[in-house]
C-alpha cells in the first residue's frame, strides 16, 4: 500500500470538510435510532426549543468530525490516525441523524458551520501536532465534556419529542464510549486552565448556534 504524501493527506482532509459541509456524510450505515418513533406532536414553542437544540448537536458533531480530522492528519502513530478517523466516521452517524431530525422539525443546520468547521480543525491539527499523547487527551477530555452537554440536552428536551432524545441517547453512548477509547490509548489529562478554554469556547458556540 502506498504510503500517503502530506499533499494527499491535506487533500483527503479538504475532501472530508466538503462532504461534512454538504451532507456527503461517510457512515457507519447504522440505523437512525428514531426510524421507527411516530413524529410527536410540539407546540410551535417547544418545535422551536427543540431546533435550536438540535442545531447544536449538529454544530457540535461539525465540530467534532473536523477535530477527528484535524488530528489524524497530524497524528504520528499509524494505529492513533486509524483511531480518530473510525471515531470520525462514527460522528457522521451523528451528523447524518440530527440533519434528518433538522429536516423533520422544518428548520436549518447552523448558517456559520463552515466558520466552526475551520476553527475545529485547527485545533485538531494543533493536539496532533503536540503529540499523540495530548492529541488522545484533547479527544477524552472534548467527549467528556459532550456528554455533560448531552445530559443537559436530553433534560431540557420537550416531554414528547421522543425522536430527539432517541438520537441523543444513542450519541451519548458513543460518546462516551470514545472518550474512555482515548483514555485507554493513553491519553494526557489536560490541563485545567485548557479544560476551562475549552469549556468557554463550548458555551459560546452553543449561545450563537441556538438561534443562527
Amino acid at each position: 500500500m502506498r504510503t500517503l504524501s502530506m499533499l494527499d493527506k491535506f487533500c483527503s482532509a479538504a475532501d472530508n470538510a466538503l462532504r461534512t459541509l454538504h451532507g456527503s456524510y461517510q457512515t457507519t450505515q447504522r440505523d437512525n435510532p428514531a426510524s421507527n418513533l411516530p413524529e410527536p406532536e410540539l407546540s410551535p414553542e417547544e418545535k422551536n426549543h427543540a431546533s435550536g437544540l438540535m442545531r447544536i448537536n449538529h454544530c457540535g458533531e461539525i465540530c467534532a468530525q473536523a477535530l477527528y480530522q484535524g488530528q489524524a492528519l497530524t497524528a504520528r502513530l499509524p494505529d492513533v490516525r486509524d483511531q480518530m478517523e473510525q471515531a470520525a466516521k462514527e460522528e457522521n452517524d451523528h451528523l447524518a441523524w440530527c440533519d434528518q431530525r433538522l429536516k423533520q422539525l422544518s428548520t436549518h443546520t447552523s448558517l456559520l458551520n463552515p466558520i466552526w468547521y475551520v476553527g475545529s480543525f485547527s485545533l485538531g491539527a494543533l493536539a496532533g501536532l503536540a503529540g499523540d499523547k495530548w492529541s488522545l487527551g484533547f479527544v477524552a477530555e472534548t467527549e467528556r465534556q459532550v456528554v455533560k452537554h448531552l445530559d443537559e440536552h436530553l433534560a431540557n428536551l420537550p416531554e414528547h419529542d421522543d425522536s430527539s432524545r432517541a438520537i441523543l441517547q444513542q450519541m451519548r453512548q458513543d460518546e462516551l464510549h470514545h472518550a474512555q477509547a482515548a483514555e485507554a490509548a493513553g491519553g494526557a489529562e489536560l490541563p485545567g486552565a485548557v479544560q476551562s478554554m475549552m469549556k468557554a469556547m463550548a458555551k459560546l458556540m452553543k449561545t450563537i448556534v441556538y438561534r443562527i
